[in-house]
């Protein structure tokens, strides 16, 4: 099949059936599930502030996909269509780059199989044309991996400034990312051999996720008051406390964990006050960062053995195919929730086991960078906490494995 021919194929796979969905939702794409950034997308449209309310500034979430939203809010207007169709555009992309990584890391008939396996994912084809920034996620990670194995041949300091830029756009679409660019410069040591080129290579990757984060930091300090990327150390809270693992074990989500006893109301609630009763409470978000950031702390200091089983429980839930917690889950009636309930954790847990197989007989250097990338993933769901909505932006690397693992027995039952 030509490259050409494979492009078309992929495009296809991904964007018939997330048209399909954004059809049999319609409405539903913006009133059930969005998250904050919609709401400030809307604000900052209609008054230029990147907020919950005009003249209000705010850091309470990551900005990428705000500004995202706000985009096509400006062009097109709050339009469930054009969300849908916007976001089935990021998706193809996505499942174009992922075919280009398998071309390069394998097969141009592995390269296809695998995109197709991650444009099909069942839980990708509904959640990328909802209102979630995870489809940003899975654009910028497939991204940052292509960068890094090209990078990694070439040894070239355009390639390490692009994945600098690259990565601190990750950053700014998920503050977990932080010290991913820390693991790519460690994989390209380990590529390289070479600490001279590895120092020049981590220095320009360092000042590119600068460039591109500053912006974001440095408007955090001069109109809220500090340095941040996210002000919203809350939910790092809501993931970190006594009580967040019975309330996980019970199948809720950190949301539902129980607040901090005379903790101050959230920017979002308190502009949800605002709008609903015209009652204005004013919130100092950097207080609120350090607050949380504090009971974070003291509760690993203090209670290292209950974060240790939130670690494993985090793990675990991050992992499992048949993981329901909280989000939309108890919501799905009919199809939704046999698809939830069934083929989900079925494709999941077969590309699980061909990824396994493909390890075996993948490139060392793909395998090597694949275990980097997830295992960053594992640590960052134990840190925070694990969900199938975190690791399924970066199932693309399991799904090029599951590929070249079904080419392979594919040729030998040829032969």
């Amino acid at each position: 099949m030509t490259r050409a021919r494979a492009y078309a194929l992929v495009a296809a796979a991904c964007a018939l059936p997330r048209v399909a969905v954004v059809l049999v939702e319609r409405g539903r794409i913006l009133d059930r599930f969005t998250e904050k950034s919609d709401q400030i997308a809307q604000t900052f449209v209609d008054s230029g502030t990147f907020g919950f309310l005009p003249d209000v500034p705010t850091a309470y979430t990551q900005p990428l996909y705000g500004y995202f939203l706000s985009s096509i809010y400006f062009l097109f207007g709050r339009s469930w269509l054009a969300v849908g169709l916007a976001q089935t555009l990021v998706a193809v992309a996505t499942a174009l780059l992922v075919y280009e990584l398998g071309r390069r890391v394998a097969s141009s008939r592995a390269g296809l199989v695998g995109a197709l396996l991650a444009t099909l994912h069942p839980y990708l084809v509904w959640h990328d044309v909802h209102v979630n920034r995870e489809v940003l996620d899975g654009l910028l990670a497939v991204g940052l991996t292509l960068l890094t194995m090209i990078a990694a041949e070439r040894r070239s300091w355009t390639l390490a400034v692009g994945l600098g830029l690259v990565g601190g756009l990750a950053i700014l679409g998920n503050a977990r990312l932080v010290l991913l660019p820390v693991a790519l410069v460690l994989y390209l040591a380990w590529r390289w051999r070479d600490a001279r080129a590895t120092l020049r290579a981590a220095a320009l990757v360092a000042v590119a996720a600068a460039v591109a984060i500053a912006p974001w930091v440095i408007r955090n300090k001069i109109e809220l008051g500090c340095y941040a990327l996210t002000t919203d150390s809350r939910a790092l809270w809501k993931a970190n406390n006594p009580a967040t693992y019975e309330t996980l074990e019970r199948g809720l989500w950190i949301d539902d964990v129980p607040e901090l006893p005379g903790a101050p109301q959230s920017p979002e609630f308190a502009a949800a006050v605002a709008l609903d009763r015209g009652i204005d409470v004013p919130v100092d978000e950097c207080a609120q960062m350090r607050l949380y950031r504090d009971e974070v702390t003291e509760f690993w200091r203090q209670q290292p053995e209950k974060k240790a089983k939130l670690a494993l429980q985090a793990t675990r839930m991050l992992w499992n195919p048949f993981e329901r917690a909280g989000e939309s889950a108890k919501e799905d009636t009919g199809f939704s929730a046999v698809a939830r309930e069934w083929a989900e954790p079925v494709y999941v847990s077969a590309v699980f086991v061909l990824a396994l197989g493909g390890a075996l007989l993948a490139g060392r250097r793909f395998v090597v960078l694949a275990v980097v990338l997830l295992g960053y993933q594992t640590l960052a769901a134990m840190v925070f906490a694990g969900t199938p909505r975190y690791r399924a932006p970066w199932d693309f690397l399991l799904a090029l494995l599951a590929g070249i693992a079904l080419v392979r027995l594919w040729e030998r039952r040829r032969r």
